[in-house]
């Protein structure tokens, strides 16, 4: 008797930390690789979130907490969201957990039977198809126009709903495209869902990180009557540089949220308790920062632009938020390269930039719509430049 579940070989390996961990390993092997395909940002973690750490240990909180966080960070997330939206929710709506993706898998864990079918507009993060898998669920994949930029539109929705959709997953700002949804299209989309039996869940993970002087607005904000119909999920990782803190919070219908408790109890258990009083610190701390920090991204994100842009064969579509450039690689298909090999996919593209220009990012396939690549600019504007110096060198040797 095999000792694999079946339940895991229905899923794969999360195809952005593999590519990471390929180019950790390469760079252990010497090799001089410019990862531009991790989500994390290359700031530190805030220094008074820091403080507020070793402050916490040395004061002893080092011990259990309540499975779903404590009174302190629950306020804290309370606040935060009521600064924005007057929702009627306490803490019996909120649920605090080792990282947004947790919060994601908790949901469809508690939710999903089998069979449940689950929209998921393309391009995706890619591990939302792979979580729904794992619950029992079926991934209702929608492609979405590049000229809508890669946003479902109402039409895309009402088409693709039937008796067996459960959720619809929105990612706003998007990963990987960086597109954002204004409050108009989040009301349409409410409207479809408001007479209907199917849940949102609404992934806000990029929250403050937005560009040209656009407007986040959250689903619940736009359709505070969807409040429970609505899992909201949210984190401190991307906009405070905390990704290995692991701390991520959802909030909804309260029993809902009462059953990924149940859950998350017979799991985890409580999130690190350390990571919450750092987190505490981050959400009612000074927020003057991410201002700065968006305004850096942004000249990342216009100096990526420009270079690959610049190269033939590469066109860029511009990110309204995140930290990521979903760029089309259609005119690089069926190059050839120098050792005769014929570029047949988005993945061969990949593995070419990887070999020949030394630079790591992740294939459009892994976020379910090719023939794109995604490009990180996670990291310092030199690195940038140097890897579309080297892009730029390695697309020339293409015949």
């Amino acid at each position: 008797m095999p000792i694999i579940s079946n339940r895991i070989q229905r899923i794969k390996p999360s195809a952005t930390l593999k590519l990471s961990q390929i180019a950790t390993e390469l760079k252990s092997q010497g090799r001089n690789i410019i990862s531009l395909s991790a989500g994390e940002p290359d700031f530190q973690t805030p220094e008074w979130v820091c403080k507020r750490a070793n402050d916490a240990a040395l004061e002893g909180k080092t011990k259990y907490t309540p499975v779903g966080g404590t009174q302190e960070i629950k306020n804290a997330i309370l606040k935060k969201i009521k600064s924005k939206c007057d929702l009627k929710i306490n803490h019996q709506n909120i649920l605090v957990s080792c990282g947004a993706k947790h919060s994601i898998f908790n949901t469809f864990m508690s939710s999903i039977n089998k069979g449940d079918e689950v929209i998921i507009p393309a391009p995706y993060w890619v591990s939302y198809p792979d979580i729904v898998r794992l619950c029992g669920g079926i991934p209702k994949i929608v492609t979405c126009s590049e000229q809508n930029k890669f946003k479902i539109t109402p039409k895309d929705l009402i088409s693709n709903i039937n008796d067996k959709t459960k959720w619809i997953i929105l990612n706003s700002p998007n990963n990987p495209t960086g597109s954002l949804y204004s409050k108009d299209e989040l009301l349409e989309i409410g409207r479809i869902i408001k007479d209907t039996e199917i849940y949102v869940l609404s992934d806000e993970i990029y929250e403050h990180i937005i560009y040209d002087n656009k407007k986040f607005t959250s689903f619940v904000e736009a359709n505070p009557q969807l409040l429970d119909k609505t899992i909201t999920v949210n984190g401190v990782s991307k906009a405070y540089s905390m990704t290995g803190w692991r701390i991520g919070y959802s909030y909804g219908p309260k029993e809902l949220i009462k059953s990924m408790e149940k859950l998350q109890s017979q799991s985890t258990s409580n999130p690190c308790s350390i990571s919450q009083e750092a987190s505490i610190a981050a959400i009612l701390g000074p927020q003057d920062f991410l201002k700065e920090w968006c305004i850096t991204f942004e000249n990342r994100r216009n100096i990526l632009i420009k270079g690959l842009s610049s190269i033939q064969g590469i066109r860029c579509i511009k990110p309204e938020g995140a930290f990521y450039m979903y760029a089309s690689v259609k005119g690089l298909i069926g190059k050839r390269t120098v050792k005769e090999q014929i570029l047949k996919s988005d993945e061969d593209i990949s593995a070419y930039l990887l070999d020949e220009a030394n630079v790591a990012a992740v294939p459009g396939k892994a976020f379910g719509l090719s023939p794109y690549i995604r490009f990180s600019y996670a990291t310092n504007d030199s690195l940038i430049k140097k890897a579309i110096a080297q892009i730029d060198s390695a697309v020339r040797k293409l015949k």
